[in-house]
């Protein structure tokens, strides 16, 4: 029997361990569901795989943070002790997260309070891809790797013969979700950080950082913001909200905001210049990246804020070759970085899986996400998602 799949519980992003802290001390008693969707084709039904995922999540649910692990948290200088605290007995609980076929549908489901299933999501995400492609050629699945990776590599250190700009090209890994496999994962961050340290600055994956040394990359995801549309205050201030308590939580740390929640537009009338100010940024999720990011710098502009002293973080289905275009049409301007995943941990010549687990209610009633990219927008209410759209005035796909 080949190894588990879950190797440590700090294998996971860690805007997981940020948001789950704020949540913890915010809204402790937040009862949420989270949803397993794949949004493209597989090679086969993914319901082909519903035992070995039944198995690996036994024993997710068997494992503990372990000494190190706990103290690689409290190293972390807005971690604060309570919360690795609470992390000491934490365990995951298996009676809150189920697993079955529909049809040729895997269904994975998650159900209770949601500082106890909100970390389920990567776990699962990697769990499923690592199964689904053990199905596959490995030898020539890694030797294609090998080589699309020597050529990124490649691809860099020729991109160092540019004129400078004025900041930094700067890259980080954000695929552990997506990934091949954890080895495949492990063998693509060590040679970025080996062979070209002055472009690759970090992972979003938790363990790699405490493990090679590296920084870890994260803020916070949609299901944090989501969740406040279910916290009792008035729709219309949800955004507010969740950023009031972000600002609160980590009092200048972790201030990269994301955006597209409820779209560019209605974020921006909302990032007034109290927030402009207290942020160091904005991460792009969804839409056209260049359009998002010239919105970004007029607000700034308008607010009378330098942009040279923000960041925009791109994260939205990038490769190495969309980045850098980004990067040359804004790197004079602002500070910028870029998360890719898919593009580093799973590109190996087989077409990747497209899954997300997302948040779908919390407290009993809908939320959503009115993405900038219509084929991202998850919610099953339609009323919900019709209130949501004339709430903040967000047009219909």
């Amino acid at each position: 029997m080949k190894q588990p799949i879950v190797r440590s519980l700090l294998e996971t992003d860690l805007y997981k361990f940020t948001m789950w802290q704020a949540l913890l001390h915010g809204h402790p008693h937040a009862h949420t569901e989270y949803e397993f969707v794949c949004r493209n084709t597989p090679a086969f039904p993914l319901t082909e795989l519903l035992p070995e995922v039944e198995r690996e999540l036994d024993h997710l649910c068997s494992m503990s943070f372990t000494d190190e692990e706990l103290g690689y948290l409290r190293s972390l200088r807005y971690m604060k002790s309570d919360f690795v605290d609470f992390l000491t007995v934490f365990r995951f609980q298996r009676k809150f997260i189920d697993v079955r076929a529909d049809g040729d549908t895997l269904v994975i489901h998650a159900t209770g309070p949601q500082v106890h299933v909100m970390g389920f999501e990567i776990y699962v995400l990697y769990i499923v891809n690592e199964l689904y492609f053990r199905r596959f050629d490995q030898a020539a699945a890694l030797a294609e790797g090998r080589a699309r990776l020597s050529a990124k590599i490649a691809r860099l250190k020729a991109f160092g013969a540019e004129p400078a700009r004025l900041y930094p090209f700067e890259l980080s890994d954000f695929g552990t979700r997506r990934r091949f496999s954890g080895a495949w994962h492990d063998e693509v961050v060590q040679r970025l950080a080996r062979e070209v340290p002055e472009y690759f600055k970090g992972t979003s994956n938790v363990y790699q950082a405490m493990k090679f040394g590296l920084i870890p990359i994260g803020t916070m995801a949609h299901e944090y913001m989501q969740s406040f549309q279910a916290f009792g205050v008035r729709l219309r201030d949800f955004q507010k909200a969740s950023l009031e308590a972000w600002v609160q939580e980590y009092r200048g740390d972790l201030g990269i905001a994301l955006t597209d929640v409820v779209g560019m537009d209605a974020f921006l009338d909302d990032f007034d210049l109290y927030f402009a100010k207290l942020f160091d940024g904005l991460r792009h999720d969804s839409g056209d990246p260049v359009v998002w990011g010239e919105k970004a710098i007029a607000h700034y502009a308008a607010l009378r804020i330098d942009a040279k002293t923000k960041r925009l973080v791109f994260s939205d289905g990038l490769n190495l070759d969309s980045a850098i275009a980004l990067y040359r049409h804004f790197a004079d301007r602002i500070m910028t970085g870029f998360g890719i995943g898919t593009h580093l941990t799973n590109d190996v010549g087989l077409a990747p899986l497209n899954i997300v687990m997302k948040l779908v209610c919390c407290n009993g009633q809908s939320v959503a996400k009115l993405s900038d990219s219509p084929g991202k927008t998850l919610c099953k209410d339609e009323t919900f998602l019709a209130y949501l759209r004339q709430v903040f005035n967000h047009p219909a796909p």
